[in-house]
């Protein structure tokens, strides 16, 4: 019999919604946008782990890096075991390497405009079930032991949600082998073997960013595939359907097929066909999805539309891509 989901459980769920460059050389002037946009995300997860984790943000750590662009809204201390609390401020930590590795390769830009308040992520939880939750999932238990001891409920914060549901990470692109994803194969495809080493530069700032925010959602995925079959109280719903659910609203938003799984799936999507079990998301060769940048904007403003801010970025993402998606509606 399936048990009910601890808090620690539940905290992981969360963090998979948020469910994404060592570094020699210097990045080619054509692949500057393309190595910049990845800012808008890490931007993100480390606002989001830092606050999660420790109750404070990049304003306080390194405010240098966040380029005085606007602190996020919205944004507590979630409610968080030792351990998962330990594993997320290890995960913030990392994502301000990330920051200062882009931005030691090309100017940047300011940190955008972050709404982490509970409404937000209530809204992707609503969406990703196609209704509203009852009770709303952005409750906070006041017994941090187990869902199953909740007792009252008080208006939650993005943070203490993760804390519940270990989704948010999910939530976030798993999106990571999306951010990196940002396309490799789209950086300039120089043939002159004098400029291979700014090619290579920029490659091998991608491919780091990819290695580690992989193996974020790895971590993430492992520890929620061991409570896969878990119900989260009070709603009867098991850890893997939350998955599932979070899984198929990105594909939705996406608008480009298939590129998101949950912890289990139909033996047929599974690796060679054979298995139901799905601790890393691949295709049919079980190599990662790749998005492009408008894909993930689309999914992070939550409304499935690269030229139409809202959701985690109510308004926008910054660096010239993602700006130009806004100026192209203002166009029409």
């Amino acid at each position: 019999m399936a048990s009910h989901i601890s808090l620690t459980t539940a905290s992981l769920i969360v963090f998979l919604v948020l469910l994404p460059i060592s570094y020699g050389g210097s990045v080619p002037e054509s692949d500057i946008d393309l190595v910049e946009f990845p800012l808008n995300l890490e931007f993100l997860e480390a606002e989001f782990f830092l606050w999660g984790s420790q109750g404070y943000g990049l304003d306080t750590v390194a405010a240098n890096l966040s380029k005085g662009g606007p602190p996020p809204v919205g944004a507590r201390k979630a409610n968080l075991d030792p351990f998962i609390r330990d594993v997320i401020y290890q995960f913030a930590l990392q994502e301000i390497g990330h920051l200062r590795a882009i931005q030691s390769k090309v100017k940047g830009f300011p940190r955008p405009l972050l709404n982490l308040s509970a409404a937000s992520f209530a809204d992707v939880m609503n969406s990703a079930f196609g209704k509203p939750l009852n009770p709303p999932l952005t409750l906070t238990p006041t017994d941090s032991t187990s869902f199953s001891h909740r007792t009252s409920f008080r208006t939650w914060d993005s943070l203490d949600t993760w804390a519940q549901i270990q989704t948010s990470k999910v939530l976030l692109p798993k999106g990571y082998a999306s951010k990196s994803k940002i396309q490799l194969n789209s950086l300039t495809p120089f043939a002159s073997s004098c400029v291979y080493t700014y090619i290579y530069a920029a490659f091998q700032l991608v491919a780091g960013l990819l290695g580690v925010e992989s193996g974020q959602d790895a971590v993430i995925r492992a520890l929620l595939y061991r409570k896969a079959a878990a119900k989260v109280h009070p709603y009867g719903i098991t850890v893997a359907d939350f998955t599932y659910r979070i899984s198929n609203l990105r594909n939705n938003l996406g608008k480009s097929g298939l590129k998101d799984e949950g912890l289990v799936v139909r033996p047929v999507r599974g690796a060679e066909g054979k298995s139901r079990g799905n601790v890393l998301a691949g295709d049919k060769f079980s190599l990662a999805y790749a998005r492009k940048p408008e894909e993930i904007l689309r999914i992070v403003y939550g409304g499935g539309s690269e030229r139409n801010p809202g959701g985690f970025y109510p308004q926008g993402a910054n660096g010239r891509i993602a700006r130009s998606f806004l100026q192209k509606s203002k166009a029409f």
